[in-house]
């Protein structure tokens, strides 16, 4: 199969769909891949490392698109790169069409084969390929909501960990998985008092059994969260449903009764937000301020650390790289049911339930496209 792995163009996104090692890879099964110059460069690889790898070197992102029968990225194609996309084309990549009306139309219309990396999901309900990124954004969560407490960033002006004598800050984390496990665990570790809630009593035994003393797990709904804002510093939001827009558990009206300076970071934005007044922002200006209340909702947050997120990315989308390049995405789908639920848009057609109710569109059965579909 022929690969391709164009340079991302999202603003301040300098992760990357493959590393050398990924491409070295994929040539051991005979496999042509094609990188976009510089593609690397914002995560640490040369262009150099890439040929060395094997890999061929082309200038433009329009003769990547060109050449390529199956495209590995990071995050979804944007607006100028619609048009590149062939039909019948291959993009294994982050999607979030649930959040994306325009994206959604813009690849029914191409007619492309759209495999999602956050819906490949294992019969244990794991989503192996949203798992890394999910890791680094819950452990940055508390680092950036810990920078925006600061008062020149228009904060409350509070220190996470305290000092001795001195309260530390209450961090609130809406969601126990993995986003939620994780900062918990960071702002933690920093100091804080920390308060996790979910609506699995089952989630919160287990996270009762291994946090730290300073977190304490507490059932999630709105009585609950209402009361625990008035006294919070720092919220995460870290809701997800596979898929399918994110609930939003804090409204509008609830900002007016947080204290001014409360700092709220949305992890949950690519697929929506799981704060009503969220909206999705970029690193380049990460922020913006509703009733006193200091949003962050930078919609790809392992992009600013992505020497660590590409390596963490691609230890986990290669595997899945590999078994579609060397059985086509027909077989390899036919066979393999976690990657079967991948598949989200397809030759025109909605074939993810949760797409379908996003945008009420109609939907296809994923078996009826693969039954169809030509090798």
């Amino acid at each position: 199969m022929i690969i391709g792995v164009p340079k991302e163009i999202k603003n301040n996104e300098n992760r990357v769909g493959l590393t050398p090692a990924g491409v070295a890879e994929l040539r051991k099964h005979n496999h042509t891949v094609y990188v976009q110059a510089t593609a690397g460069i914002g995560s640490g690889f040369e262009d150099a490392e890439y040929e060395q790898a094997g890999a061929l070197i082309l200038p433009t992102i329009a003769e990547v698109y060109k050449q390529a029968e199956m495209i590995v990225k990071v995050k979804e194609p944007i607006q100028e790169e619609y048009n590149l996309i062939k039909e019948g084309q291959l993009l294994f990549t982050y999607f979030h069409f649930a959040s994306g009306e325009e994206l959604t139309h813009a690849m029914i219309e191409r007619k492309a084969v759209c495999l999602a990396y956050e819906t490949v999901e294992l019969p244990n309900r794991a989503l192996p390929l949203l798992i890394p990124m999910s890791e680094v954004a819950g452990r940055m969560a508390p680092q950036e909501g810990a920078k925006y407490l600061e008062k020149p960033l228009k904060g409350r002006g509070i220190l996470l960990g305290g000092v001795p004598g001195v309260k530390p800050a209450n961090v609130l984390v809406l969601g126990g998985g993995i986003v939620g496990t994780q900062a918990a665990k960071v702002a933690a570790g920093l100091g804080a008092q920390v308060t996790i809630m979910d609506i699995s009593l089952n989630r919160l035994r287990e996270l009762d059994d291994f946090m730290p003393k300073n977190v304490i797990t507490q059932y999630s709904n709105e009585y609950n969260i209402r009361e625990a804002i008035k006294t919070t510093d720092l919220v995460v939001g870290a809701v997800l449903i596979p898929g399918a827009k994110a609930p939003h558990l804090i409204t509008r009206d609830m900002l007016k009764t947080m204290r001014p300076g409360t700092v709220l970071v949305d992890v949950a934005v690519d697929q929506g937000g799981c704060i009503e007044t969220c909206k999705p922002t970029t690193h380049e200006n990460p922020t913006f301020i509703i009733d006193d209340i200091v949003h962050y909702c930078v919609a790809n947050m392992p992009g600013a650390v992505p020497y660590t997120s590409t390596l963490a990315l691609t230890n986990a989308t290669l595997p899945y790289a590999v078994k579609l390049a060397n059985l086509g995405w027909q077989e390899a789908c036919r066979r393999d049911a976690a990657l079967r639920l991948g598949l989200n848009v397809v030759n025109g057609e909605v074939v993810y339930q949760g797409v379908a109710d996003a945008w009420n569109l109609p939907m296809v059965d994923v078996a009826t496209v693969l039954e169809t579909a030509h090798a």
